[in-house]
């Protein structure tokens, strides 16, 4: 009849309209489950050098196998920077005060850590890595991130990390570990349920078997204190975590809370980062006249060794190469650059600042610029690099930071860093 017919037209432009303004939505939803079935679809190796300083140390001194070594201050004012396994097993673990260390583990063999030679092995496993990896990422002094999506339509990608992992013993001489799952997180923890000196692959199905039984303790991001809030909750391994309303778990642990829920579930679309030897953080000054007072200029360099060393502390990094820029007034350029142990201490970094700038002024001409740049950054904190008996000094640094954190950079500073117009 013509009133049927008049409301199934109606209807059809009614059905046409909602589908074209939707249609947008649509598209994006669709964008967003692809991408969501893209990540869901990675392949992430995790490579760790089991106990890196001990095992370079033994390396060195064969004579140090399978007897308790602490790598840190030989003093018991200081901390304990690595452990071997079998110092573990009396409790001595990383951070730990020397003195609880010497108390809980009298026998152990204490080496005061070479920060110099360890950068030196762990730049050779990044360049055996860089040689064969596609895509990887340096995360700290002993971690890499390798990226194997879509490997195994040419490669198995348990063979081929396998393959690493011998290739990296054989050549560096030194033990390592991998996990490789569907990303960042489940790797980090399958290569520390692999550890000692072993390999585990978590298939995409095992995700929640494998993560269910494991400690709380065992997510990326939970330390001490998150895991005591957790056991006080009555949570204590992942699986328990994992069943929880995401919501309740946001409202009970804060803004971190729906991240750690996440890693529980064994979640986690954060990327392999592509690792370049090019990245750096730099800082120059053009000075408003010429100049050849070398107490200014080093006033300056000092500066700005300060300002670069506390933002590598904040983002906690560490450098491995600095680099020293002078122009003279006939604006002829130099710049001279030097391979360091990895750290972020001012102190540190300004004697090879100094040392730098004195090889490069070699003329009786005024100054016109001066830069310091510091690249090869690696993630890591920077009392690994200090196996001084000064703890207090650790204490001081962490002190000047809170501070610059809450008033400004330039709320603590040298006083060999402060000029004449400051």
């Amino acid at each position: 009849s013509p009133f049927v017919t008049d409301v199934l037209v109606k209807l059809i432009r009614f059905t046409s309209f909602i589908l074209i303004k939707n249609s947008s939505k649509i598209r994006l939803f669709q964008e967003r489950q692809a991408k969501r079935r893209k990540i869901m679809n990675r392949t992430v190796l995790h490579l760790d050098l089991d106990t890196f300083f001990v095992s370079v140390e033994r390396l060195l001194n064969p004579s140090l196998e399978g007897r308790p070594v602490i790598v840190g201050s030989t003093s018991e004012r200081g901390v304990v920077s690595s452990c071997s396994y079998e110092a573990r097993r009396f409790g001595v673990h990383s951070g730990m005060a020397m003195r609880m260390a010497y108390q809980l583990c009298p026998n152990a063999v204490v080496i005061r850590g070479d920060m110099e030679l360890y950068s030196r092995y762990s730049r050779l496993v990044t360049e055996i890595i860089a040689d064969r990896a596609p895509l990887y990422e340096k995360m700290s002094i002993d971690e890499h991130y390798i990226d194997l999506t879509g490997m195994d339509r040419f490669h198995s990608c348990y063979q081929w990390a396998h393959e690493l992992r011998m290739c990296i013993m054989q050549e560096s001489g030194l033990p390592i570990s991998f996990g490789l799952s569907e990303n960042k997180t489940v790797s980090k923890i399958a290569t520390g349920q692999a550890k000692p000196n072993g390999e585990l692959r978590v298939p995409p199905l095992e995700v929640h078997p494998f993560l269910d039984p494991l400690s709380v303790r065992k997510i990326p991001m939970v330390g001490l204190k998150m895991y005591k809030s957790l056991r006080s909750m009555g949570i204590a391994t992942i699986g328990v975590l994992r069943q929880l309303p995401s919501l309740a778990v946001e409202q009970a642990l804060g803004k971190n809370g729906i991240d750690i829920w996440r890693k529980a579930n064994g979640v986690d679309a954060s990327p392999v980062c592509p690792y370049r030897e090019q990245k750096t953080m730099s800082v120059e000054h053009t000075f408003e006249q010429d100049t050849i007072d070398m107490v200014h200029i080093r006033q300056r360099l000092s500066g700005m060794v300060e300002r670069l060393s506390f933002d590598l502390r904040i983002q906690q990094k560490m450098t491995g190469c600095v680099t020293v820029k002078l122009r003279y007034a006939n604006f002829d350029t130099h710049d001279r650059q030097c391979r360091i142990a990895y750290t972020a201490f001012d102190h540190l970094l300004l004697e090879t600042v100094n040392a730098l700038f004195n090889q490069l002024y070699n003329r009786r001409m005024s100054i016109r610029l001066v830069g310091v740049r510091f690249s090869e950054l690696v993630n890591g904190t920077p009392q690994l690099d200090l196996f001084s008996d000064q703890s207090e000094l650790l204490s001081l640094y962490a002190a000047m930071d809170k501070i610059r954190c809450r008033f400004g950079k330039s709320a603590v500073r040298r006083a060999g860093s402060i000029t004449g117009n400051d």
